[in-house]
C-alpha cells in the first residue's frame, strides 16, 4: 500500500566519482516501520519453518533492518526480482499473506523459480500463493509479467552485478539499464526500490564491475537514476569492512561460495561487504 512516509534528513556525504567529482548527497533516515508491523516481520523472521541453513545468514543479512529500511509493510505487493533459492522468500511470502499483501517471484526462466517451487510444494500453506512472473522480459508481449504501476516495493538483493556482467539470454549483452527500466515500469508512483549489492570502492577500475562481482554505488545509481529512479536513502545495514573486495576469485572467494577454497581467512571475513540502497519512483 502506497503510503506518505516521512523521512527524517540526515546530513552526510556519500564519496560518489563523477568525471572526477565528489558529489555531496543529502541522505535520509527512512520512518520506522508501525509496532504491529515490526512485530510480524519479526515474527517471519523467527519463524521454525525456516531453513536452519537460511537462519545461519541472518547475521550477514539482517533480514529484519533491511526490510525495515526499505520499508516493507505487511500489506504490500512486494516484487523479488531473481528470488534464488528463496532465502527471503521464506520471511517474505508468509509475512505479506498474513497481512493482506501479496508477494511476486520474478524470474527469467522456469530452472530459476527452483527455490520457490521447492518451498509451494513443501508448504503449500505458507508459499502456495506466491505469484510467479516472468523479469526481465525482452519480447514485448505482456506473457506473466507483473503488471506496470502495481508494486509497492521492489526487491532485488546481490543481482546488479549479474546483470553488469551480462548474464545472456539469445546472444544479448548486459541489460542492467533495461532491468532498471522495468522495475521502474512495475512500480506504482511513490513505490520502492531496494537494492543490495556487493560494493565495489569508488577508487576501483571500472573494469572490474565486468568480473569480479561487485558494483560501485555511483554505477547503480547512475542507472537507476537514468530509469527515473530517485534515491532517497543508504545504509551501512549489510557493510562488512573486512571485506576488501579485491580477491582472486572476486566475491564469490568469500562465503558462502568459497571458491578460492575453504579457508579459516575467508571465513573469518565473513560475507561480502554490501551496499543498501533505497530508491523511490517519483509521483
Amino acid at each position: 500500500m502506497i503510503r506518505q512516509t516521512p523521512l527524517v534528513a540526515a546530513a552526510v556525504f556519500l564519496s560518489l566519482a563523477a568525471g572526477g567529482a565528489v558529489l555531496a548527497q543529502r541522505a535520509t533516515t527512512p520512518a520506522p516501520l508501525a509496532a504491529a508491523h515490526q512485530n510480524a516481520l519479526r515474527t517471519a523472521i523467527a519463524a521454525t519453518t525456516r531453513t536452519p541453513a537460511n537462519v545461519a545468514r541472518d547475521r550477514y543479512r539482517h533480514p529484519f533492518e533491511t526490510l525495515s529500511f526499505f520499508g516493507v509493510e505487511p500489506d504490500d505487493t512486494v516484487v523479488e526480482i531473481w528470488p534464488g533459492g528463496g532465502w527471503y522468500t521464506e520471511i517474505l511470502a508468509p509475512y505479506l499473506h498474513a497481512g493482506g499483501g501479496a508477494y511476486y517471484a520474478a524470474a527469467m526462466n522456469d530452472n530459476m523459480f527452483g527455490g520457490v517451487r521447492r518451498l509451494t510444494t513443501a508448504s503449500p500453506d505458507l508459499y502456495g500463493h506466491a505469484r510467479l512472473a516472468t523479469f526481465p522480459w525482452f519480447d514485448g508481449s505482456t506473457g506473466n509479467r507483473v503488471p506496470d504501476g502495481t508494486a509497492d516495493v521492489v526487491l532485488t538483493f546481490r543481482n546488479v552485478h549479474n546483470w553488469q556482467m551480462g548474464y545472456q539470454r539469445e546472444g544479448r549483452q548486459p541489460y542492467t539499464e533495461e532491468a532498471f527500466r522495468q522495475m521502474f515500469a512495475m512500480l506504482r508512483p511513490g513505490g520502492t526500490l531496494g537494492v543490495v549489492d556487493h560494493r565495489l570502492p569508488e577508487s576501483a577500475d571500472a573494469e572490474r564491475e565486468r568480473t569480479s562481482g561487485y558494483m560501485k554505488v555511483s554505477t547503480v545509481r547512475r542507472m537507476a537514476e537514468a530509469a527515473g529512479f530517485r534515491l532517497v536513502a543508504s545504509s551501512e545495514i549489510n557493510a562488512n569492512p573486512r571485506d576488501t573486495a579485491d580477491w582472486p576469485n572476486g566475491v564469490w572467494t568469500l562465503p558462502p561460495a568459497l571458491r578460492h577454497g575453504d579457508e579459516e581467512r575467508y571465513r573469518a571475513i565473513g560475507e561480502s561487504d554490501r551496499m543498501t540502497l533505497r530508491f523511490v519512483r517519483p509521483r
